[in-house]
């Protein structure tokens, strides 16, 4: 792959503390608009191969133009654009960004080096760590993430940071914390290994902790205020949660539905963390639009998928990375049994889901799976019966419509953001190719051209 003339700068705003000021130069900037507009050079993408709509057929030598953060226009052939930045990627496949519908930004890839640490580590160490884990993804061609279960005030800056350019990273929705039980799987387990709690007056609430119908209502609402994209519950036991409780139903349908009413007054998705095959389906039955693991399932499940419409994210690469923990001695007991469990149907359930034409997004758990080495999922679900193109269509198209950003994702067309990767030769006869990302682009800027790196920290 080779670059003709500079890489593309990132695009900063600011506004100064003086609101006269601040208004003034809004106004500059407002007339300004159109002519800066006007001037922003064009960088145009030479194409071998373009799946520029996951799922339909391949273009062969194919030009995509792109002005500032959007897609100008695609055209077949080589286009010559007179004064134009060309990258020549005639060698390559050039895909949408990804998206991976379910990631874990803040955390340490290790658990064993989590657990040693987590009496140490401060709120602080895990915005660095997400920003880092942001990076890594961003590299590995997921120019979109969607973090279920975090720090919101961390990820909320960093997402802002991020979409002010002021920060390169992907782009981040966030769910805040998981809303569940006491004694449930995540943040509604007590005794966090947390140096500070999130908010000193209600630290339950804060925590993502519920039990009944009002308490699960008002955990809804403050995740909503602290600026959450979507709502995350634990309907069922977790892999990693230190409780000996298995993989089954923890919340009652009564709370379930509480959590997708309040969500939905206020404009948010519900997607339900669930092993069990009784939590999956009070999950399903009760108004979730996503289901995150869905390790346990029957024919009732699928029955409900269908008449739902709700997406399936299989997270292949957690229960395989979680057991290999356990392996080398990194989970406690409670821990191990439960990734055992899990990873002996994983594979199973996602087997049958495709045979079932259940609709399928994108997503790796990544946190529990090193972040970076995300596209290590498109094989495990090639192995399971999707072909490469289904795959990549979870993986774009799909993980697009789940996040309600079909307008400006998952497809490479006019008016889109520039969110663009590529790699070496052809995905589609051999899936492991996505794991060597050779070309990202991210909002039009170039950030990884050749394999290489192409910006610092703020470029």
């Amino acid at each position: 792959m080779t670059i003709v003339l500079a890489s593309l700068r990132s695009q900063m705003t600011y506004s100064g503390e003086p609101a006269m000021l601040t208004i003034i130069a809004a106004a500059a900037l407002a007339q300004a608009a159109p002519q800066a507009a006007a001037a922003q050079p064009i960088t145009v993408i030479h194409a071998g191969t373009l799946i520029d709509v996951p799922g339909r057929a391949p273009r062969r030598n194919a030009s995509i133009l792109v002005q500032g953060r959007r897609i100008l226009e695609v055209r077949d052939g080589f286009a010559e654009v007179p004064g134009a930045r060309v990258v020549d990627l005639r060698t390559s496949t050039v895909m949408p960004g990804f998206v991976d519908a379910h990631v874990h930004i803040g955390g340490l890839d290790d658990p064993l080096r989590a657990r040693m640490e987590a009496a140490s580590r401060d709120l602080e160490d895990e915005a660095f760590t997400a920003f880092g884990n942001g990076r890594k993804l961003l590299m590995a061609g997921f120019t979109t993430i969607r973090d279920l279960n975090g720090n919101p005030r961390q990820l909320r800056a960093l997402r802002d940071a991020i979409g002010r350019g002021e920060l390169v990273g992907p782009t981040i929705l966030y769910a805040g914390r998981t809303v569940g039980i006491t004694m449930g799987h995540g943040s509604g387990q007590p005794g966090l290994n947390r140096n500070r709690t999130e908010d000193a007056l209600e630290p339950e609430v804060a925590s993502g902790r519920c039990d009944g119908i009002e308490s699960c209502r008002r955990a809804v609402r403050y995740q909503i205020g602290m600026g959450a994209d979507v709502i995350k519950i634990a309907s069922t036991g977790g892999v990693l949660s230190d409780v000996a409780g298995g993989l089954g139903k923890q919340m009652t349908d009564e709370e379930i539905k509480a959590v997708v009413d309040t969500a939905a007054a206020f404009g948010r998705k519900v997607t339900a963390h669930a092993h069990g095959v009784e939590g999956v389906n009070a999950a399903l039955r009760n108004g979730v639009q996503s289901i995150e693991h869905g390790t346990f399932t029957n024919e009732e499940s699928f029955r409900l998928y269908r008449q739902t419409g709700a997406y399936y994210v299989p997270t292949l690469l957690a229960p395989m990375y979680a057991l290999k923990s356990a392996e080398r001695g990194a989970l406690r007991p409670a821990q191990v049994a439960k990734a055992r469990e899990a990873a002996g149907n994983a594979e199973k359930s996602f087997a049958q889901a495709v045979r079932r034409g259940v609709k399928i997004a994108f997503g790796t758990d990544s946190g529990v799976s090193p972040h970076g080495v995300n596209a290590e999922e498109f094989v495990l679900m090639t192995r399971n019966g999707m072909s490469p193109m289904e795959a990549i269509k979870a993986a774009t198209v799909n993980a697009a419509d789940l996040l309600d950003r079909s307008s400006t994702i998952g497809t490479i067309e006019a008016g889109k953001d520039a969110d663009i990767v590529a790699v070496e030769g052809d995905p589609l006869a051999d899936v492991s190719r996505l794991q060597r990302m050779g070309f990202v682009m991210k909002w039009g800027q170039v950030v990884k051209l050749g394999g290489q790196r192409q910006v610092t920290v703020a470029d």
